[in-house]
């Protein structure tokens, strides 16, 4: 998924004496995935990061599903969610399946007295209102509209937001997120026809070492449940690291769409991948060149997926009356396709300038409780003219 990447102090080979200034050891830690098979990093802490002092009572956060097998064109609204000041009580889980959950949140107030690690899924957040620092173990990556923060499974973070206005889309995977195959060489080097580079990917670039103890709690979330663990030392107080497991942003304004003379389809458009969904951005580009080309997408039928749309911006040339942060969902076996007067309205335009998100998952998404507080009821029938 990423590259090598190292930031602070390490030493020259991996598993040696490593010591501090004052003759006592760096504790090293081995951040490995799928066992030692896949890609891993290797921390340097200041002291052992296993010191645990207690543990608090662990509580359920799971989804409450409302339609467990949902066959409807759905359109929720999803700045009709209600802010929250907590980052983790403002996360409302929308749709969910075995592979992957989707949730929105809008926290009011950064998270100050606690750390939270996703120890179950990858997460990839979508910044559509707000800005901030994304602070990690492995340093902090500033983050602003249209960001995609990707954070691996085991990372600790904060996020910090600076002002009480955020809105931000999250999609978590059972597996890990990476990007599309198409675009790898057998390096992992991202292709000269893929749509982003390696210069688009922002690593942490600034190690804040806190060497600190006390009592520091980390909530950490597995299984839709979240353990309070308290630690007797700070969670990021690492000198050093090396490797391949980190967290990085993403700006979908650096992603550069790929165009043709007729309608291009959808993974044209697809940023990460994992063996169960796929995601998408949407960008404003240049529509379609040859003289009598259709811009609009064809009617289709989803036979393999459910289809997820999230939109952040713009003018959305196939639907009508859709706004920012409407989510829509279209399920697996019915067709769905342009709006009424949409085909009309794109023949012989010259641009689109919206901005979306796509997940497309190969098996059905449940829908919460949550999600149907800010659904329209109607939208199945915004076909009928």
């Amino acid at each position: 998924m990423s590259h090598y990447f190292s930031l602070g102090q390490i030493p020259r080979k991996r598993h040696v004496v490593f010591r501090k200034p004052d003759g006592g050891l760096y504790a090293e830690q081995l951040v490995s995935t799928e066992g030692f098979s896949d890609v891993y990093s290797l921390v340097y802490h200041c002291h052992p990061p296993t010191v645990v002092t207690k543990i608090d009572e662990a509580y359920s956060i799971a989804p409450k599903i409302a339609d467990p097998k949902n066959m409807q064109h759905r359109l929720f609204r999803g700045f009709d969610a209600v802010p929250a000041d907590d980052y983790l009580e403002s996360r409302i889980p929308m749709l969910v399946n075995s592979d992957c959950q989707i949730s929105l949140a809008a926290p009011r107030k950064s998270m100050s007295d606690y750390y939270f690690k996703n120890s179950g899924a990858d997460e990839m957040i979508f910044i559509h209102r707000g800005e901030g620092t994304l602070k990690t173990m492995y340093g902090n990556i500033p983050f602003s509209y249209g960001d995609h923060l990707v954070i691996p499974r085991g990372v600790i973070y904060q996020i910090e937001f600076r002002a009480s206005d955020n809105r931000l889309f999250i999609l978590e995977s059972f597996t890990p997120l990476r990007f599309p195959k198409r675009y790898l060489n057998k390096s992992g080097q991202l292709l000269e026809h893929a749509p982003f580079c390696e210069r688009d990917i922002r690593k942490p670039q600034v190690l804040e070492t806190h060497d600190e103890k006390g009592d520091f709690l980390v909530r950490i979330k597995r299984e839709d449940m979240i353990w309070p663990y308290h630690f007797a030392t700070h969670p990021f107080d690492l000198v050093g690291w090396d490797g391949f497991h980190y967290p990085f942003a993403f700006s979908i304004h650096d992603f550069e769409p790929i165009t043709g003379r007729l309608h291009q389809p959808p993974p044209v458009h697809q940023t990460f991948e994992t063996p169960s969904f796929v995601v998408c951005a949407f960008v404003p580009r240049l529509y379609d060149y040859h003289p009598d080309s259709i811009p609009t997408p064809y009617n289709h039928s989803n036979v393999d997926s459910d289809e997820v749309l999230y939109y952040v911006d713009g003018d959305f040339m196939s639907r009508n009356n859709i706004k920012p942060g409407n989510i829509t969902l279209h399920p697996t076996g019915i067709v769905h396709g342009p709006h009424p007067g949409a085909v009309e309205r794109s023949i012989g335009a010259r641009e689109t300038k919206e901005l979306a998100l796509m997940v497309d998952t190969f098996k059905p998404l449940k829908i919460t409780e949550q999600a149907f507080a800010v659904e329209d009821p109607d939208y199945y029938r915004s076909w009928f003219v």
